[in-house]
């Protein structure tokens, strides 16, 4: 098979095939089709556009289809993140995480949840997503652009709910005021810290621990396949963020 920069380095394979069942024989391995996965989510190509060295697309977007259903993806995000915080010295779970929100154009064919942002005018959806303070997904919900965040955020944060142990608190920006604040306390036993941008400066500046759950959005901006929404169903939506950053921890791994 020809070799893309998206592909697995052998490190990089060992760091997740214990997730995926290798040892039944297949035409295909598992590896080359995750290649396949990760060269759709990093180019932005249709899945009939596969490159011929790859298996064919019927068989990679099967596999894609099943391992979004059954959780892999999201488990192989979570086998990464937390590797990555222990090596860098944190415990698995976070103590603090960032929430924030992003809205992205859809196609012309749309799908189902699309809505238009006033406030940043684009007709589409929203990717909300929540991140440790190194700037890793811990959750990524996507819905229609046209619902404010602050009614959208306790769905978002009810997915934190029994994953993390050590999770106390959720920094936010302003758009997370009003009853949120004390009904995350009340329902999920998270404190949620709003983070104000200062008024009386005009000069732009970093905000206090919100920079990274923006900085993170920058990140997934490099996967072409997240420039729009391409996606017809929202959970597809949110396999592709997933991917995204499993791409982004990946090459974090040494080769």
């Amino acid at each position: 098979m020809k070799h893309y920069p998206t592909c697995l380095t052998d490190s990089q394979w060992e760091a997740i095939k214990s997730i995926f069942n290798v040892k039944r024989k297949r035409k295909h391995s598992i590896r080359e089709i995750f290649n396949a996965i990760l060269y759709v989510v990093k180019t932005g190509c249709q899945w009939r556009m596969l490159p011929r060295c790859f298996p064919k697309w019927q068989l990679v977007y099967y596999y894609f289809s099943r391992w979004k259903h059954e959780g892999i993806i999201e488990e192989v995000n979570e086998l990464l993140r937390n590797m990555l915080r222990v090596k860098s010295g944190k415990k698995a779970s976070p103590s603090m995480a960032l929430i924030d929100s992003q809205s992205v154009k859809t196609t012309r064919l749309g799908g189902a949840q699309r809505g238009f942002d006033g406030g940043k005018r684009i007709k589409g959806r929203k990717r909300h997503i929540i991140t440790d303070t190194m700037g890793l997904l811990l959750v990524v919900v996507v819905h229609a652009a046209n619902v404010h965040d602050s009614k959208a955020a306790e769905n978002v944060i009810s997915k934190l709910r029994g994953r993390f142990e050590r999770l106390v608190k959720v920094i936010a920006d302003g758009g997370y005021r009003g009853e949120l604040i004390s009904n995350t306390k009340r329902k999920f036993g998270f404190i949620l810290e709003v983070v104000l941008r200062k008024d009386e400066s005009s000069k732009f500046s970093v905000i206090p621990k919100r920079w990274v759950v923006e900085r993170t959005f920058a990140w997934l901006e490099n996967s072409r396949r997240l420039s729009k929404d391409f996606e017809y169903h929202t959970s597809t939506s949110q396999a592709m963020v997933q991917l995204a950053m499993i791409q982004i921890m990946l090459n974090r791994i040494r080769k």
